[in-house]
């Protein structure tokens, strides 16, 4: 009997290690690395560059907040952090299930076929604030520092729009396709907010 159950025992797990080997009809697609969009594409090149452009307007995002009371500014750039940070946390996100470098070696805005030149330390692509309009934000209070944030952040939001307008047209992917989309719609809309709020304070865009 003691030999009869060990047989069985070494024949169960057998019979386990053959169905661990043999490739099941349920088995998973291949990874999403094996289908993922090439390195030259607009999708791997949109959000690696707008995950770098939405970084900086979450972060004049935290600066206006923390120099103005104001309650429709701060609402606006809480409403900016919230959306702009959770959107580069998908695209970098893709960008991890694609097997991709979160960053490129070659130039931004490269897959749009743009040469891009900086116009100042800091600002590696359009709309982008350079280091010292950064640290004018910061030192700014007030009315200063909404009419200044809102300048800045409308044409930030202006090159957004035109990127991402680009990328609905030129990528493979749904994520990406729809993603953009919706940027553009929604970064238009706040220009339009924001030239309002401009225009509240006497000021011009």
């Amino acid at each position: 009997m003691v030999l009869a159950g060990g047989a069985l025992l070494v024949l169960a797990l057998a019979l386990v290690a053959l169905m661990l080997a043999r490739p099941s009809s349920s088995a998973p697609a291949p990874t999403a690395a094996a289908s993922a969009p090439a390195e030259t594409s607009a999708d791997v090149g949109f959000a690696r560059d707008m995950a770098v452009h939405h970084q900086q307007a979450v972060e004049m995002s935290f600066i206006v907040r923390d120099r103005t009371t104001d309650v429709a500014v701060r609402r606006l750039a809480f409403d900016i952090i919230n959306t702009q940070a959770n959107q580069r946390g998908m695209m970098l996100g893709w960008l991890e299930m694609w097997g991709r470098a979160k960053s490129s070696p070659g130039p931004p805005m490269e897959w749009m076929g743009h040469t891009v030149t900086p116009r100042g330390e800091g600002a590696l692509m359009p709309g982008m604030a350079t280091d010292a309009e950064l640290d004018a934000l910061r030192a700014a209070k007030g009315r200063d520092a909404e009419v200044l944030f809102l300048r800045l952040m409308t044409v930030h939001h202006r090159a957004g729009a035109d990127m991402a307008q680009a990328a609905a047209a030129a990528a493979g992917t749904a994520e990406i396709k729809n993603l953009a989309s919706g940027m553009v719609l929604g970064q238009r809309s706040e220009i339009a907010l924001m030239a309002d709020m401009l225009k509240e304070r006497g000021a011009a865009v």
